[in-house]
Protein backbone atom coordinates (compact mmCIF):
# COMPACT_ATOMS: atom_id res chain seq x y z
CA UNK A 1 0.00 0.00 0.00
CA UNK A 2 2.77 2.53 0.98
CA UNK A 3 3.66 2.53 -2.99
CA UNK A 4 0.77 2.81 -4.13
CA UNK A 5 0.44 3.91 -7.71
CA UNK A 6 -1.03 7.12 -8.50
CA UNK A 7 -2.51 7.78 -11.27
CA UNK A 8 -4.58 11.79 -12.25
CA UNK A 9 -7.95 9.80 -11.09
CA UNK A 10 -6.56 8.52 -8.09
CA UNK A 11 -5.29 11.45 -7.25
CA UNK A 12 -8.34 13.61 -7.67
CA UNK A 13 -10.47 10.76 -5.51
CA UNK A 14 -8.33 11.67 -2.65
CA UNK A 15 -8.17 15.25 -3.47
CA UNK A 16 -12.30 15.12 -3.44
CA UNK A 17 -11.85 12.81 0.09
CA UNK A 18 -9.76 15.00 2.00
CA UNK A 19 -12.14 18.08 1.26
CA UNK A 20 -15.28 16.03 2.15
CA UNK A 21 -13.49 14.25 5.29
CA UNK A 22 -12.61 17.22 6.51
CA UNK A 23 -15.81 19.05 5.84
CA UNK A 24 -18.38 16.46 6.83
CA UNK A 25 -16.08 13.78 8.93
CA UNK A 26 -14.98 10.74 7.99
CA UNK A 27 -18.74 9.05 9.39
CA UNK A 28 -20.26 11.51 7.46
CA UNK A 29 -18.79 10.97 4.32
CA UNK A 30 -20.31 8.15 1.88
CA UNK A 31 -17.99 6.72 -1.39
CA UNK A 32 -21.35 7.92 -2.96
CA UNK A 33 -20.79 11.60 -1.72
CA UNK A 34 -16.96 10.76 -2.56
CA UNK A 35 -18.32 9.80 -6.58
CA UNK A 36 -20.51 12.31 -7.11
CA UNK A 37 -18.11 15.18 -6.53
CA UNK A 38 -15.14 13.83 -8.26
CA UNK A 39 -17.40 12.65 -11.17
CA UNK A 40 -15.79 9.49 -10.80
CA UNK A 41 -18.42 6.08 -11.17
CA UNK A 42 -18.58 4.35 -6.77
CA UNK A 43 -17.54 1.30 -8.92
CA UNK A 44 -14.18 2.95 -10.15
CA UNK A 45 -13.62 4.25 -6.39
CA UNK A 46 -14.15 0.69 -5.02
CA UNK A 47 -12.03 -0.87 -7.67
CA UNK A 48 -8.74 1.42 -7.01
CA UNK A 49 -9.52 1.54 -3.13
CA UNK A 50 -11.72 -1.37 -2.28
CA UNK A 51 -13.15 0.48 1.21
CA UNK A 52 -13.81 3.95 2.56
CA UNK A 53 -11.11 2.65 5.38
CA UNK A 54 -8.64 1.43 2.51
CA UNK A 55 -8.96 5.10 0.89
CA UNK A 56 -8.49 6.49 3.75
CA UNK A 57 -5.35 4.77 4.31
CA UNK A 58 -4.09 5.74 0.85
CA UNK A 59 -4.94 9.40 1.58
CA UNK A 60 -2.60 9.48 4.88
CA UNK A 61 0.10 7.84 2.87
CA UNK A 62 -0.81 10.20 0.09
CA UNK A 63 -0.85 13.28 2.36
CA UNK A 64 1.87 12.59 4.71
CA UNK A 65 5.09 10.75 3.33
CA UNK A 66 7.16 13.31 2.58
CA UNK A 67 6.63 14.78 6.11
CA UNK A 68 8.34 11.36 6.95
CA UNK A 69 11.10 12.09 4.34
CA UNK A 70 11.67 15.77 5.15
CA UNK A 71 12.08 14.31 9.04
CA UNK A 72 14.75 11.83 7.84
CA UNK A 73 16.43 14.57 5.55
CA UNK A 74 16.83 17.07 8.94
CA UNK A 75 17.89 14.06 10.84
CA UNK A 76 21.24 14.03 8.71
CA UNK A 77 21.76 17.71 8.66
CA UNK A 78 25.26 19.31 9.81
CA UNK A 79 23.66 21.89 12.11
CA UNK A 80 23.16 22.66 16.00
CA UNK A 81 20.84 20.92 17.61
CA UNK A 82 18.24 24.15 18.91
CA UNK A 83 18.36 24.66 14.87
CA UNK A 84 17.39 21.71 14.12
CA UNK A 85 14.73 21.43 16.54
CA UNK A 86 13.52 24.90 14.78
CA UNK A 87 13.18 23.46 11.32
CA UNK A 88 11.33 20.16 12.87
CA UNK A 89 8.69 22.44 14.37
CA UNK A 90 8.35 24.73 11.05
CA UNK A 91 7.94 21.16 8.76
CA UNK A 92 5.03 20.20 11.07
CA UNK A 93 3.49 24.00 11.17
CA UNK A 94 4.03 24.07 7.08
CA UNK A 95 2.55 20.34 6.35
CA UNK A 96 -0.30 20.85 8.82
CA UNK A 97 -1.18 24.10 7.58
CA UNK A 98 -1.26 23.17 3.96
CA UNK A 99 -3.37 20.08 5.25
CA UNK A 100 -5.23 21.41 7.78
CA UNK A 101 -8.72 18.81 6.75
CA UNK A 102 -6.69 15.65 6.96
CA UNK A 103 -4.76 15.89 10.37
CA UNK A 104 -7.90 17.55 11.82
CA UNK A 105 -9.53 14.66 10.23
CA UNK A 106 -6.28 11.78 11.70
CA UNK A 107 -6.43 13.85 14.89
CA UNK A 108 -9.84 14.15 16.38
CA UNK A 109 -12.12 11.97 14.94
CA UNK A 110 -9.83 8.64 14.38
CA UNK A 111 -8.50 7.94 17.91
CA UNK A 112 -11.83 5.35 18.19
CA UNK A 113 -11.33 2.02 18.69
CA UNK A 114 -13.23 1.17 15.58
CA UNK A 115 -10.99 2.96 13.63
CA UNK A 116 -7.60 1.28 14.97
CA UNK A 117 -7.31 -1.27 12.31
CA UNK A 118 -8.16 0.91 9.25
CA UNK A 119 -5.31 3.59 10.97
CA UNK A 120 -2.67 1.25 11.20
CA UNK A 121 -0.54 3.20 8.31
CA UNK A 122 -0.83 6.49 10.38
CA UNK A 123 0.48 4.96 13.59
CA UNK A 124 3.00 3.39 12.06
CA UNK A 125 3.80 6.60 10.54
CA UNK A 126 3.44 8.37 13.90
CA UNK A 127 6.15 5.98 15.27
CA UNK A 128 8.79 6.76 13.17
CA UNK A 129 7.91 10.62 13.12
CA UNK A 130 8.50 9.68 16.95
CA UNK A 131 11.77 8.03 16.47
CA UNK A 132 13.06 10.83 13.98
CA UNK A 133 12.40 13.60 16.81
CA UNK A 134 14.08 11.52 18.93
CA UNK A 135 16.72 10.79 17.45
CA UNK A 136 16.94 14.76 17.18
CA UNK A 137 16.74 15.38 21.03
CA UNK A 138 19.11 12.33 21.88
CA UNK A 139 21.61 14.35 19.20
CA UNK A 140 21.35 17.57 21.59
CA UNK A 141 21.51 15.64 24.94
CA UNK A 142 24.65 13.79 23.50
CA UNK A 143 25.96 17.20 23.32
CA UNK A 144 24.53 18.40 26.57
CA UNK A 145 22.73 21.12 25.04
CA UNK A 146 19.49 19.46 25.95
CA UNK A 147 17.86 18.75 29.86
CA UNK A 148 18.06 14.39 30.16
CA UNK A 149 14.64 14.74 31.58
CA UNK A 150 12.70 15.54 28.42
CA UNK A 151 9.66 13.87 27.80
CA UNK A 152 10.40 13.32 24.26
CA UNK A 153 6.94 11.79 23.27
CA UNK A 154 5.18 14.66 24.53
CA UNK A 155 7.01 17.56 22.41
CA UNK A 156 4.68 16.55 19.01
CA UNK A 157 1.79 16.79 20.68
CA UNK A 158 2.82 20.11 22.15
CA UNK A 159 3.44 21.23 18.59
CA UNK A 160 0.61 19.78 17.04
CA UNK A 161 -1.52 20.64 20.40
CA UNK A 162 -0.84 24.14 19.90
CA UNK A 163 -1.48 24.79 16.23
CA UNK A 164 -4.65 22.81 16.80
CA UNK A 165 -6.10 24.97 19.43
CA UNK A 166 -5.32 28.07 17.49
CA UNK A 167 -7.17 26.82 14.21
CA UNK A 168 -10.29 25.39 16.13
CA UNK A 169 -10.58 28.74 17.60
CA UNK A 170 -10.24 30.69 14.35
CA UNK A 171 -13.22 33.00 14.58
CA UNK A 172 -11.87 33.92 18.52
CA UNK A 173 -8.15 34.79 17.21
CA UNK A 174 -8.72 36.23 14.20
CA UNK A 175 -11.36 38.81 16.33
CA UNK A 176 -9.04 39.29 19.26
CA UNK A 177 -5.72 39.81 16.67
CA UNK A 178 -7.17 41.53 14.09
CA UNK A 179 -6.24 38.77 11.81
CA UNK A 180 -9.33 39.67 8.64
CA UNK A 181 -7.88 38.21 5.96
CA UNK A 182 -7.04 34.86 5.02
CA UNK A 183 -3.40 36.32 4.21
CA UNK A 184 -3.26 37.87 7.58
CA UNK A 185 -3.84 34.54 9.35
CA UNK A 186 -1.83 32.72 7.29
CA UNK A 187 1.66 34.87 8.07
CA UNK A 188 0.47 35.25 11.53
CA UNK A 189 0.79 31.24 11.59
CA UNK A 190 3.79 31.20 9.56
CA UNK A 191 5.20 33.98 11.51
CA UNK A 192 4.00 34.77 15.26
CA UNK A 193 2.62 31.39 16.18
CA UNK A 194 5.72 29.49 14.92
CA UNK A 195 8.21 31.53 16.61
CA UNK A 196 6.02 31.11 19.73
CA UNK A 197 6.24 26.85 19.23
CA UNK A 198 10.04 27.22 18.69
CA UNK A 199 10.59 29.10 21.77
CA UNK A 200 7.74 26.83 23.77
CA UNK A 201 9.79 23.51 22.86
CA UNK A 202 13.39 25.21 23.79
CA UNK A 203 12.28 26.53 27.30
CA UNK A 204 11.42 22.86 27.71
CA UNK A 205 14.79 21.45 26.14
CA UNK A 206 16.87 24.01 26.89
CA UNK A 207 19.06 24.26 30.36
CA UNK A 208 17.74 27.65 32.58
CA UNK A 209 20.70 29.58 32.56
Amino acid sequence: MSNIELNDKKIQILEVAEKLFSEKGFEGTSIRDISKIAKINVAMISYYFGSKDRLLESLIIYKTSDLKLKLENLLQENIEPLEKVNKLIEIYITRINCNKGIFRVLHFELNSKEREKSMTAFTELKKGNLKSVESIIKQGQSKGVFRKDVIIPLITPTIIGTFFHFHMNKPFFVELLNLNTEELYDNYIKTTLKKHIQQTIKALLVYEN
